[in-house]
């Protein structure tokens, strides 16, 4: 193993590395002589994180793994219930968060490309504007923040590992001994205390790994949720008939989990090898002490499990009852992160003038349709938590039932600092839908696009249209299908009713809808919503699209 740094060393090396003298990103942090006070800002982002797993949504699943302090932000302000990405992907996602664009327009459509960090993004105005500004955690958009006007930043490599991650600051790369969750609040804190500029507001982008694959909770929370009964989804062996792209992807978990990497199995009764691990390097890179005490607490439940006979369905119940535990043991942290936060700020006296903003990437699957991962535009992926906090200004307890985006984020930052919203930024500020009642021209149907085919997953590219009731997808590519969902009928869209005569004259409806979605966000690629499914050309263009947009250094 490479050498462990302790954590002080590694956020010093960070700190060290942005004061460099002549450094390109110190403009960046140049504050006015005099300015009136404005909001700071703390932008939580954790990666893959399930509405279903924050308990403010009121889920089952929330209710026996509880998230209070995440729940402390959306009863001190408002929680957004329907809140929906462009592009259910981590780096897509990220950059739209970033630019307030759609996935064709700032041009990171798919995992594997590199973003381009001179684009303008919502943290540089900022900066630009007075703030402070810093990022700690998971950047996931190309090697590091550098040149894209971030004050200070310490971030993970590409995905990150849980356990002694690699950290990469200005000065270097290093690795940090420690749990990821924890590295990045402690960063992030020992910012606040030691580098925050008391005169000026500041902007805080505090991203976590978790509960990102492969699911490894902080050692005290890997025995929180063994033996707790999980509900089984309704369509956890679902048989996806009249959907052939549901049928083709490869992330069902009882057969496409890896046994070993992703729900830590062993071998047999009394060994400690693990299953099928592609990826060693998540477990190699432990100590030898968080090592046994990580896969010791697990041991026991392996040890019941390979000695029981089990059935094929027998043992696909207790796989997703092992990815359940991984995975919500991984959110506990993330929630105690989201705890010490807000703490702090009441502690420090800024809690009335910070807004506090907490979501994910984009959605997860929990076992429904027997999925974990993302990208289909089916509900569970489709939809991210987001919830706000903004003391005298957003009144406890708001639920916001409107449509929302996360190319809303930009703007929504803009206006609370003050700063006019660029005319290029293709969402609105959430603004506009908290302080009262939503504008009567606010958006109502959002729309998705999903490139990344042939990629990891094996989930086809995709377009499509939801309103408050109604879903139409056109997947494209070598399947090339559409479906549509009534989903005050079907909310677990289980029944295309795409050839339903009935539903033709709401099927024509949501086409024209689609085309008038995609004329204002200005998306050309796939096939045209007019072309017939048997259209040469439409069918040709989908597979050159797809091609285009395949990923070529995919990570899991």
């Amino acid at each position: 193993m490479r050498a462990l740094f302790p954590l002080a060393a590694a956020l010093a090396l960070a700190l060290a590395g942005c004061a460099t003298p002549g450094a390109s990103l110190a403009a960046a942090d140049a504050a006015p002589a005099a300015e009136p006070r404005r909001p700071n800002i703390i932008f939580i982002m954790s990666d893959d994180h399930a509405q279903a797993a924050i308990s403010a949504y009121g889920s089952d699943i929330s209710r026996l793994a509880p998230t209070p302090n995440i729940d402390r932000i959306a009863a001190n302000g408002a929680l957004f219930e329907n809140s929906f990405v462009t592009n259910s992907l981590c780096g897509p996602s990220r950059a739209t968060m970033l630019t307030g664009l759609f996935s064709h327009m700032h041009g990171f459509t798919r995992n594997g490309q590199s973003f381009d960090n001179a684009s303008w993004n919502w943290v540089r105005e900022l900066g630009q504007a007075g703030y402070q500004t810093a990022l700690f955690g998971k950047w996931h958009l190309n090697a590091s923040p550098e040149g894209a006007g971030i004050g200070t930043w310490a971030v993970l490599d590409d995905q990150g590992k849980y356990y002694n991650p690699d950290i990469i600051t200005p000065a270097g790369r290093s690795v940090v001994e420690g749990y990821a969750t924890d590295i990045t609040t402690e960063m992030s804190l020992r910012w606040l205390e030691e580098e925050r500029a008391p005169d000026r507001p500041f902007a805080l982008l505090i991203h976590h790994k978790a509960p990102h694959r492969n699911f490894m909770p902080a050692i005290r929370h890997v025995q929180t949720y063994l033996g707790t009964e999980f509900p089984v989804p309704t369509n956890y062996f679902d048989h996806y008939q009249g959907r052939p792209a549901a049928a083709a992807q490869e992330m069902t978990i009882y057969r496409d989990m890896y046994e070993g990497h992703d729900l830590k199995m062993t071998t047999a009764v009394g060994s400690t090898q693990l299953r099928y691990d592609p990826w060693p390097d998540d477990v190699a890179r432990m100590t030898d002490a968080q090592h046994d005490a990580f896969f010791g607490a697990l041991q026991p439940e392996n040890d019941a499990m390979n000695a029981a006979e089990m059935s094929e369905r027998e043992m696909a119940l207790w796989k997703y009852q092992r990815y359940m535990d991984q995975y919500l043991g991984t959110v506990a942290a993330v929630d105690e992160s989201v705890g010490r936060v807000l703490d702090w700020l009441e502690a420090s006296g800024e809690a009335d003038n910070t807004i506090v903003v907490y979501t994910s990437d984009q959605g997860f699957y929990l076992g429904e349709h027997g999925w974990f991962d993302k990208r289909f535009m089916y509900e569970q992926s489709l939809r991210t938590p987001l919830v706000m906090m903004y003391p005298g200004h957003i009144a406890p307890g708001t639920r916001v039932q409107v449509p929302v985006q996360n190319v809303d984020y930009a703007p929504t930052f803009l206006d609370y600092a003050g700063l006019p919203v660029r005319e290029a930024i293709q969402g609105r500020s959430l603004r506009e839908v908290v302080d009262g009642d939503p504008p009567a021209d606010w958006r109502e149907d959002i729309y998705y696009h999903y490139y990344e085919y042939p990629g990891f997953h094996s989930v086809r590219a995709h377009y499509g249209v939801r309103t408050d009731r109604y879903k139409l997808i056109r997947f494209y590519g070598d399947i090339n299908q559409w479906e549509f969902y009534d989903l005050a009928s079907d909310p677990d869209e289980m029944h295309n009713r795409i050839a339903d005569p009935a539903a033709q004259p709401v099927i024509a409806m949501m086409k024209q809808r689609l085309e008038r979605a995609r004329q204002r966000y200005g998306d050309k690629d796939g096939p045209p919503v007019d072309a017939p499914l048997t259209a040469t050309g439409a069918i040709e263009k989908g597979r050159r699209d797809a091609d285009a947009a395949a990923a070529l250094h995919l990570h899991h």
